[in-house]
């Protein structure tokens, strides 16, 4: 079975000149076309496409996605990988509108705006026992200490940064970035720039982290899924990990 140009672009919410162009820059080939040039795309075309489209969400340019599509082993796996950043983006969503939710329920009661409810989902204080349990409870406190001592747009200031980091080593993961590569340690040396300025973790807030707590919570990215799901699931932060690695042996 396959369908005509017109009925993907109306499916896809897209239009039959893009899909002419995915076509004119090797994305997404026709699986046939017709006497009068019609175009018609089977089975195949349309997953290509989805994922096409999930790519460009992301923020990738057409010679990026090609790169990734060309990568990227099977459909079912890249589909896999996008699922899980799609359910990730979906928590994030859904702890942002609750947030704004909130908000606006707070502003029509003429109520106190609380800081703590308008960044729900991002205070790091529901991690207190564990923190304390790793590092201690003196690594916790200096932690809180700091977070707490923030203004409401520092701290959405801090959340954008974790956020944008987050972003670009998905993209980077996306792409099949290599982990010793210029790109790869540039976006190392932002982890460990973050995890640098922040007070009570091993080496934050004035002191370098040292090699052991950096290479050891490289690891945790993948060996914890709730890490994991900050760079787009296992996949992805194994490509973190590997890439954190090879700054240690470099720089630490």
């Amino acid at each position: 079975m396959d369908w005509s140009i017109q009925d993907i672009a109306r499916l896809a919410h897209t239009t039959s000149r893009t899909l002419r162009h995915y076509g004119d820059v090797g994305l997404l080939t026709p699986s046939r076309v017709g006497s009068k040039g019609y175009r018609y795309y089977d089975e195949g075309a349309l997953v290509r496409l989805q994922r096409i489209l999930m790519l460009r969400a992301l923020g990738l340019g057409l010679p990026e996605i090609g790169h990734v599509l060309t990568q990227q082993r099977g459909e079912v796996e890249a589909l896999q990988h996008h699922l899980d950043w799609l359910r990730q983006e979906q928590q994030r969503l859904a702890r942002q509108i609750r947030s704004v939710e909130n908000t606006i329920n707070t502003l029509d009661g003429d109520e106190q705006l609380m800081a703590e409810k308008m960044f729900d989902g991002f205070d790091h204080t529901q991690y207190r026992e564990e923190v304390e349990q790793r590092w201690g409870k003196e690594a916790h406190g200096r932690s809180d200490t700091w977070w707490r001592s923030m203004s409401a747009a520092g701290k959405a200031v801090w959340q954008q940064h974790q956020q944008a980091l987050s972003a670009d080593w998905q993209a980077a993961a996306l792409r099949g970035v290599d982990p010793t590569s210029d790109e790869a340690q540039a976006l190392a040396q932002r982890q460990f720039d973050w995890l640098r300025g922040i007070p009570g973790t091993p080496g934050g807030g004035t002191d370098a982290p040292p090699r052991a707590y950096f290479v050891g919570l490289a690891e945790m990215y993948v060996a914890d899924e709730r890490f994991a799901a900050n760079y787009g699931g296992v996949s992805g932060a194994e490509f973190v990990r590997d890439a954190m690695l090879v700054f240690g042996e470099r720089h630490l």
